[in-house]
């Protein structure tokens, strides 16, 4: 057998040997606290919001691990079964260029892949969302979002897809840096188009019309020495129930974006706490700490996908019989979470180092406690809950649990 192939099944059978054994760990843990409220909350949630938030996080468990099995045994034949090989055939059988079939390949490889996954998103959305109250999609706008999102990525992947394939056939031995060049630049340019084109083709997005709340927030804003376009409220509660805030833009086109569900359970100074938060993120440099970062790991993949394109044990090892700039391509993208898989919890642990740290900045600039009770409410009103395990918490979880949260901003006040 060949050694990649050794290493490809050790490594995906590691990892969902470990997605099943943390996903277990989950489940146990919350049942074994869902019959009492933890103390540091129990004057704020209910024994029945907390119970809720049990229930609905075991279902979303119990579906991950649906979902972990079924994408094991699709990876294991899309590669091993032959499924990349027999469609790459299919392709080169129409006998048109390495670059047009190239691309339609790796197109198709999606399209079939999203068609796949969709009977479990049918699921999360109008079984598992529906059965906890939280999901307000209808049918129609389901379907209207996936032709929507299916019309984008053709739009903007198709000529995505050709331009990288042509560099790689192209530009010599250094095709990757000029590949990584055209990723960073093509990133920027998303992050920079995406609140005014692409998310209004999705949600409407209404400029902040009370007066009070907009005053205090520009205020805050003063304070901190950030700019942006404006804040504006999304009508999030047509698909969900579910209440968030966040930044989207970049440069001058930055935008503040509150979910309507959110505006209305939170208080002006909660709200203003929340955006505070936000905040620290950007005047921290988290956001560009992580552009950074996955800048440099695309590197280092391009990298290593340079090196691994001209290798036929590469190919061999993972069920493509006929080399090729564009089957290299999309085996790397398939495989290579399997091999990285075992870095999460290093991930996730900068990333709650990050929120710890705008924490902090949200406590120097607005009342803690206004943050707290804010969190309080998020959590209530998501379902999230109170008591994961710490193992299962420790590996995946990009945001700190609950508890210690909510006991180190009471620090700050």
């Amino acid at each position: 057998m060949n050694t990649l192939t050794t290493l490809f099944v050790i490594f995906l059978g590691g990892r969902l040997i470990t997605q099943l054994w943390l996903a277990n760990r989950q489940i146990n843990h919350i049942i074994n606290h869902r019959a009492k409220v933890p103390d540091s909350f129990s004057s704020a949630i209910s024994l029945s919001d907390h119970q809720k938030a049990a229930d609905y996080t075991i279902a979303k468990t119990r579906l991950g691990i649906v979902e972990d099995v079924v994408a094991t045994l699709l990876l294991l034949i899309w590669t091993l079964g032959g499924g990349l090989d027999l469609l790459d055939q299919l392709w080169r059988g129409l006998g048109q260029s390495e670059l047009l079939t190239g691309t339609a390949f790796i197109l198709s490889a999606m399209l079939i892949m999203g068609l796949i996954e969709l009977p479990l998103q049918i699921y999360h959305t109008f079984v598992l969302e529906d059965r906890f109250g939280f999901n307000k999609t209808t049918m129609s706008l389901f379907i209207t979002d996936t032709l929507k999102q299916t019309a984008i990525m053709l739009v903007i992947g198709t000529p995505l897809i050709a331009a990288i394939l042509w560099l790689m056939g192209l530009s010599g031995p250094l095709w990757w840096l000029w590949v990584w060049l055209l990723w960073i630049s093509f990133t920027l340019l998303l992050m920079w188009a995406y609140p005014v084109v692409i998310a209004p083709l999705f949600n409407k997005f209404e400029p902040l019309s009370d007066a009070g709340l907009k005053e205090r927030i520009q205020n805050l804003l003063d304070r901190t020495g950030f700019r942006s376009r404006g804040v504006f409220v999304l009508d999030g509660s047509k698909r969900s129930g579910h209440g968030n805030a966040y930044f989207t833009g970049f440069g001058k086109n930055k935008r503040i974006v509150f979910f309507d569900t959110l505006m209305s359970t939170l208080e002006h100074k909660e709200i203003e706490a929340v955006l505070a938060h936000e905040l620290g993120h950007f005047k921290l440099h988290h956001v560009a700490k992580r552009m950074v970062l996955m800048f440099a790991t695309s590197l280092a993949g391009l990298a290593l996908l340079g090196w691994l394109i001209g290798a036929p044990w590469f190919y061999a090892g993972l069920g493509l019989s006929t080399p090729s700039t564009y089957g290299a391509l999309m085996l790397f993208l398939l495989v290579i979470p399997v091999f990285t898989f075992f870095l999460s919890p290093v991930i996730a642990w900068s990333s709650r180092k990050h929120e710890f740290e705008a924490d902090t900045f949200a406590s120097q600039q607005v009342d803690a406690s206004s943050l707290v009770t804010a969190l309080v409410k998020m959590y209530e009103e998501n379902a999230t809950t109170l008591t994961p395990d710490p193992m299962h918490s420790q590996f995946y979880d990009s945001h700190p649990p609950a508890s210690i949260r909510i006991s180190q901003l009471l620090a700050h006040t």
